[in-house]
């Protein structure tokens, strides 16, 4: 193909390549702006949680993730766990610990009183007594922690306790506490900031913003068009006379 003084004549190899490089990024961009909507709708559920508060005991259905709850219970400070490998809005190491809640009804769930700190060893656990007194929990809904990919076999979690747990789930931990009686309406709840005998909570949506994302989008959509651009530039060649004029 002649472009002015200049022959576009790519080799099929070089096509071949740069087409499947390209439909690679445009797609990673696309899958990055997927993330981003589904990072803004978990955004605007953490936010529209506040609205309102569920009164919720043992018969309460399943509720929306982070809808704001209350129960009325007490808390079991003699089978607590601690979720391992957890951070703090600020990247420091440490410890969510999680305690059953005995509601007033009957039944149980489980209750994030916050984040706390790694000790000067791992061997060494925080001291995270509470309690046994009847109370009013308030906090969000949630899910338990999970991790990116699963490696591996999970270890079995048995006493003493605090029992010390990476990524624990629910039948999991059931097990470990030998109750079966959970209430359906959550998971977890993420004990309110404003509660007692909590530790750090600087509770969010999990995960980068979307704007994040948007950003990690254009990025790759833009590393696609540059290899166009260096695609057409590297087979644009100088026509010689004789070929410029269709002659041998």
């Amino acid at each position: 193909m002649k472009l002015g003084s200049r022959i576009f004549a790519p080799r099929p190899f070089t096509t071949v390549l740069t087409i499947a490089m390209m439909i690679v990024l445009v797609s990673l961009g696309r899958w990055q702006l997927r993330r981003a909507d589904q990072k803004r709708a978990l955004y605007d559920a953490f936010d529209k949680g506040a609205d309102a508060t569920r009164v919720i005991d043992f018969q309460t259905p399943p509720l929306p993730r982070y809808q704001h709850v209350e129960a009325r219970g007490s808390y079991d400070q003699s089978r607590q766990i601690l979720i391992d490998n957890m951070t703090d809005p600020d990247g420091h190491a440490g410890y969510f610990v999680i305690t059953p809640f005995a509601l007033a009804g009957g039944g149980w769930m489980l209750i994030n009183r916050g984040w706390v700190p790694v000790g000067v060893s791992r061997a060494e656990l925080p001291t995270v007594g509470v309690g046994g007194e009847v109370r009013t929990a308030r906090g969000r809904a949630d899910h338990l922690p999970s991790p990116g990919i699963q490696m591996g076999t999970r270890a079995e979690l048995h006493p003493p306790y605090p029992v010390v747990a990476n990524f624990p789930n629910r039948v999991e931990i059931a097990t470990l506490l030998h109750e079966t009686s959970w209430a359906a309406a959550t998971d977890l709840v993420l004990l309110d900031a404003d509660q007692p005998d909590g530790y750090v909570r600087r509770w969010q949506a999990p995960g980068m913003p979307p704007l994040r994302h948007v950003a990690y989008a254009v990025q790759w959509f833009g590393l696609a068009l540059a290899l166009g651009v260096i695609y057409i530039v590297t087979n644009l060649r100088r026509a010689t006379p004789g070929k410029a004029d269709g002659k041998t």
